[in-house]
């Protein structure tokens, strides 16, 4: 018979203790408090750059990291800012936004946490985000309404801050109204001539909330003129984009705006596939202003969006943090303006 060894009769390999903070004043040669000072980046306190550099060695060598749970006991509050993620589809722009935002609350000692709450809307999605105790969350989209933010409040945030369409009562609100858009897409479509309008409607699950602004804001353009305004519902997809093209002479356009850059780009290439020239027959224009749609042929025309720098939230987020007894403000965040090239 074979005879198997007892692994678990092995004895199990000793344990290094976790380096604690106190090691780390040892291996430094200073105070405990020096090291909290310097590897929490207190700015109250002055400590030389070579004392910097020496705690932050040892931490290393160590490999030791400052407990978080200790240090929001100490601090009263957590340093985590929560970042629900997008309940929506969104494009490069909005990633490169969310990456800088990110960024720059680092930079203020913050720790950003994205939450991928699938399944979870609203309200109920709150009481998820409050079980991690963020000293603030900033909420993508629409759908948390002012008992969610309570939820949230009750369990300690200090600023809840939603970016989106409307305003939620409780919450700071940053404001994106892609009514804008719209209106500056038509309001120059309308200027080189065009009148026979489509606007491309993403049958993407969740774009409405910022499609039937845009297409609000294409109305609202041409109310009182000539112009016509067809809606065309589009998936992301070459099929149905050639789908499209190939009825395209029938809809009677004589220009697109197509969303954003990318259904823009999709649609173009269908529409030239067709033998539709742009833009002598259809003009075309996109929006987000993405480096790829400068390298088509013809360029293509697009809404420049002028989102709100990643310093400039951020620094937005430590104030309320700080103040937490202030009122909720509201920020317009979203600026717009035509970048007109060829493909218009």
């Amino acid at each position: 018979m074979v005879q198997i060894p007892n692994q678990s009769a092995q004895p199990a390999p000793a344990r290094r203790p976790v380096p604690t903070s106190a090691d780390v004043a040892r291996l430094a040669g200073v105070s405990r408090a020096t090291v909290s000072y310097v590897l929490n980046n207190t700015s109250a306190v002055r400590i030389s750059e070579p004392t910097r550099r020496r705690v932050r060695e040892a931490a290393e060598e160590l490999g030791y990291v400052p407990h978080a749970a200790a240090r929001s006991l100490r601090a009263g509050h957590s340093r985590m800012v929560l970042m629900p993620a997008p309940a929506v589809p969104v494009g490069p722009l909005y990633h490169q936004f969310f990456a800088e935002l990110q960024s720059e609350l680092g930079r203020l000692d913050y720790t950003v946490v994205q939450y991928g709450s699938v399944g979870l809307r609203g309200d109920e999605a709150a009481r998820a985000w409050a079980e991690l105790r963020p000293v603030a969350v900033l909420v993508p989209g629409s759908g948390l309404g002012p008992q969610g933010v309570a939820v949230l409040k009750r369990a300690g945030a200090r600023a809840v801050l939603t970016l989106g369409p409307e305003r939620v009562e409780g919450a700071h609100a940053l404001l994106m109204d892609h009514d804008r858009v719209g209106h500056c897409a038509a309001t120059h479509l309308l200027s080189v001539g065009r009148r026979r309008v489509g606007v491309v409607m993403p049958q993407e699950s969740g774009l409405e909330v910022f499609s039937r602004p845009r297409l609000d804001g294409v109305r609202r353009a041409l109310s009182g003129t000539d112009a016509t305004v067809t809606e065309l519902p589009l998936a992301y997809e070459e099929e149905a984009a050639s789908r499209l093209a190939a009825r395209w002479r029938s809809l009677g356009l004589d220009a697109v705006f197509g969303y954003n850059d990318e259904y823009a780009m999709l649609l173009m290439r269908a529409l030239q596939d067709e033998g539709v020239a742009v833009p002598e027959e259809t003009a075309v224009v996109g929006a987000d202003d993405l480096m790829l749609g400068r390298l088509l042929r013809p360029r293509l025309s697009t809404v420049h969006l002028d989102l709100p720098s990643g310093r400039d939230l951020a620094e937005l987020v430590d104030r309320a943090v700080r103040e937490p007894g202030a009122g909720p403000g509201t920020h317009e965040v979203l600026g717009a303006r035509v970048v007109h090239r060829a493909s218009s």
